[in-house]
């Protein structure tokens, strides 16, 4: 079996949660996690933005500093970054390699996932390369996630809400306990969460010696400007000011910003790098104004509260005429909600299927949804096409969005950026990249 076959073929056993796995697996990788300081970013949304900022923070800072993300935009290798640069596909291809040679070597009782390949994956680069500290976004949860067999120096939890009820529980309270898996005894916690979540992560730290530091408490984020190049806010965290500019639109990217400037300030980073490494922040395919005349916006909004967050956005902070929205969405999706808040500011929407054909809903379940709030619509199967399109029917002072799923977005952006997107097949039959 090639590298292709092998890396992919983990995909079939799923989103499985649980540590003994990946534990057994660094274990006889020599526990390369144990060679970097650890910080662990979890919360339901937000964890990608806040980790990518807190990164530039402390690369700013003078730190060599590894990120680790997901899921990627267009290739596996952006989930495993090193100081801003993406490892080389080759260095990705030789250390996946030696994994599946430690896996066949070795007795399981069950074979790790996907997602714990790929962590240790991360491990290992960034134990080959030194780095002074790994900045790890939870997959999915946080007491069973892979990244969780770290010891992080300090934690962060975004915001709490409803998701993968099935697997997390079917109540904030629950979900939070969860989440609340990466916080550590006299350690410190950095979160944005509210009301129930809240009071789980207050209960937690208390029971294991932690200090919490809570945004909207400690932490005060006001806005005070915003245009197309970002957002200038004021922070106060304990006897400091800081006056920033965030290069992301949108409010919600203030509470991922606290949360970033919050797990920097506790590691001593300077104020120079904290102002100067926000503004170097980059997280290409969220609110990615990618054109102008007509403007042209990426966004990977793939379920009903980032689509929430989308729409308010577009609406407080964007100026145009007409907004003509390109919409293909994922079926795992609440397909109505998502409809139901982008078809609230859009005046004309281009339906399409991403080319993950398995995930991807039938273009014309959407158009049954877009009928009942009596928008306009056009089917084009294709992203691609469907983008053209759009920017066809789209005026000077005309907005076109695209959204609907990181696939989505993947897709469209080869318009724009000429590398290869890859979801599935990333290695050649040589088992190279």
């Amino acid at each position: 079996m090639d590298l292709t076959n092998y890396l992919y073929s983990l995909k079939s056993r799923g989103a499985k949660l649980g540590l003994e796995r990946v534990q057994q697996l660094v274990d006889v990788l020599g526990n390369p996690q144990n060679e970097f300081k650890s910080i662990v970013v979890g919360g339901t949304s937000g964890k990608g933005s806040t980790a990518i900022m807190l990164s530039s923070i402390l690369k700013e800072a003078g730190f060599k500093v590894g990120t680790f993300t997901s899921p990627h935009l267009s290739s596996l290798t952006e989930r495993i970054v090193v100081n801003g640069k993406k490892i080389p596909e080759k260095e990705l291809a030789r250390i996946v390699k030696k994994i599946k040679e430690t896996i066949e070597n070795t007795k399981w009782s069950e074979q790790p996932t996907f997602f714990e390949v790929i962590t240790a994956a991360a491990f290992l680069y960034f134990k080959e390369q030194k780095v002074d500290f790994a900045v790890l976004e939870v997959g999915l949860g946080g007491r069973l996630d892979a990244t969780n067999i770290t010891e992080p120096v300090v934690s962060v939890i975004t915001n709490i809400s409803l998701e993968h009820m099935k697997i997390l529980g079917n109540s904030i309270a629950a979900i939070a306990k969860e989440k609340a898996g990466i916080i550590r005894e006299n350690r410190t916690l950095i979160t944005a969460a509210a009301g129930k979540a809240l009071e789980v992560f207050e209960k937690i730290c208390k029971e294991k010696n932690s200090k919490i530091v809570r945004v909207g408490k400690e932490i005060v984020i006001m806005r005070k400007n915003a245009d197309y190049s970002g957002q200038e806010v004021e922070v106060r965290i304990s006897d400091k000011k800081y006056e920033i500019k965030i290069p992301f639109l949108g409010r919600h990217q203030l509470e991922n910003a606290a949360c970033a400037i919050g797990a920097a300030y506790k590691l001593e980073v300077d104020d120079s790098a904290i102002t100067k490494g926000l503004l170097k922040a980059k997280w290409p395919g969220r609110i990615e104004i990618i054109q102008n005349k007509p403007m042209v916006i990426l966004d990977c909004a793939k379920d009903a509260k980032a689509m929430e967050r989308l729409k308010e956005t577009i609406s407080e902070d964007l100026k145009y005429n007409k907004l003509i929205v390109v919409l293909s969405i994922s079926s795992d999706k609440n397909i109505q909600v998502m409809v139901n808040e982008i078809a609230q500011v859009a005046d004309l929407i281009v339906i399409s299927a991403h080319k993950v054909m398995e995930r991807a809903v039938d273009p014309k379940i959407i158009a049954e949804e877009v009928e009942r709030y009596a928008k306009n619509y056009v089917i084009v199967k294709d992203v691609k096409q469907a983008v053209k399109h759009a920017i066809t029917l789209a005026e000077e002072n005309d907005l076109v969005l695209i959204t609907g799923s990181i696939f989505t977005v993947a897709e469209a952006r080869e318009l724009w950026h000429k590398e290869t997107v890859c979801w599935g097949k990333e290695f050649n039959e040589s088992g190279k990249f």
